[in-house]
């Protein structure tokens, strides 16, 4: 049996690598092919985008997910593709500016990671905030780039809530949703 081989990139370029990936699939592909993607990622499975080829000649597949559990209301492909601009928008910016990127790995899991960037939208009158997390803990030669919205309640009261701007999101609501995320292991 073929072992597995561990790859690591440094947080800026797997953001990087990340990003261009979901705007490639998201926000450069047609309305269709994106609609045909989120319906196939709103039931919660992890849906093939790419294989990357490492330094080393290996290749690493990629995929996306959607956890919207804690989404309230109805989620619909407008509102998702708001949160999904806004997102990808948010982290080429602190890419760009070269801030440092806060990352939450799950208790449960050392190879699952929430990024600390959001997106918060605001959709009739409800805002909810999405984050970027990845699992590479499958054993296999892969990484899954989750989307998921956190619980928007632990976010009340502070500056900016009710706004469709990037939020300090606090880093106690992260290590939430980072202990939630699925072991797919």
């Amino acid at each position: 049996m073929a072992g597995t081989q561990t790859h690591t990139l440094p947080t800026d370029k797997f953001l990087t690598l990340s990003v261009n990936l979901l705007h490639k699939v998201f926000l450069e592909a047609t309305r269709t092919e994106a609609k045909n993607l989120y319906r196939e990622i709103s039931d919660g499975k992890p849906v093939p985008l790419t294989r990357v080829r490492m330094e080393d000649g290996s290749e690493v597949r990629f995929e996306v997910a959607l956890d919207h559990s804690e989404y309230r209301g109805r989620l619909n492909f407008g509102a998702f593709r708001a949160g999904v601009t806004l997102l990808v928008a948010n982290i080429a910016d602190a890419l760009r500016e070269e801030k440092p990127v806060k990352t939450f790995h799950a208790e449960h899991d050392p190879n699952v990671v929430i990024f600390g960037i959001s997106a918060v939208t605001v959709e009739e009158g409800e805002p909810s905030v999405l984050v970027l997390g990845a699992d590479a803990g499958s054993g296999q030669p892969s990484v899954v780039l989750q989307l998921m919205y956190l619980e928007r309640g632990q976010f009340a009261g502070q500056p900016g809530a009710g706004e469709a701007t990037e939020l300090a999101v606090g880093e106690a609501a992260i290590e939430q949703a980072a202990d939630k995320a699925p072991d797919n292991g």
